[in-house]
C-alpha cells in the first residue's frame, strides 16, 4: 500500500495526481496555518476541488474579491458576520454557507478569531 503522511494527515493510493482518499486533523491544519503566518493555507488541491483553512483575526478586515469558482465555508472557530450580495448573516462554529462563483461576499464585524474551512469547486460555473 502506497501512502504518505504530513502531520496528522494521511494520503493513500494516489492515481493520476489525485489521491483516492485523504484524512486530515483540523487541529493540525489550524496549527500549520498559524505557524505559516498566512491567512490562507491550502491543504488539498485536486482536479475536482481545492480545500484550505482561512483565518481572520478579531476586528480584522476581509479583503477578498469574488472568486471564479463556487465555494462552501464551514466555520471551525470564531464569530463574525458574512455579507453576501448585501445580505448579512451571523456565522459561528458549525455554520455552513455556500457562495456561488462571482458573487460579492466578505466577512466583517469579526468578534472572535475566525478559522474557516473553505471548499472551492474546480468545475466551470454555469
Amino acid at each position: 500500500m502506497n501512502y504518505t503522511t504530513l502531520g496528522n494527515s494521511i494520503t493513500m493510493n494516489e492515481k493520476n495526481g489525485d489521491p483516492t482518499w485523504s484524512a486530515f486533523d483540523i487541529t493540525d491544519l489550524v496549527t500549520q496555518r498559524q505557524e505559516s503566518g498566512q491567512a490562507w493555507l491550502p491543504f488539498l488541491n485536486l482536479s475536482t476541488m481545492t480545500v484550505g483553512v482561512y483565518a481572520l483575526p478579531e476586528g480584522g478586515v476581509d479583503h477578498q474579491e469574488p472568486h471564479e469558482r463556487d465555494e462552501l465555508y464551514y466555520i471551525v472557530t470564531g464569530k463574525a458576520m458574512l455579507q453576501v450580495e448585501g445580505d448579512d448573516m451571523a456565522v459561528e462554529p458549525g455554520s455552513l454557507v455556500y457562495v456561488k462563483a462571482r458573487v460579492d461576499h466578505r466577512f466583517h464585524s469579526i468578534t472572535e478569531d475566525l478559522e474557516v474551512l473553505v471548499f472551492f469547486s474546480t468545475a466551470e460555473p454555469s
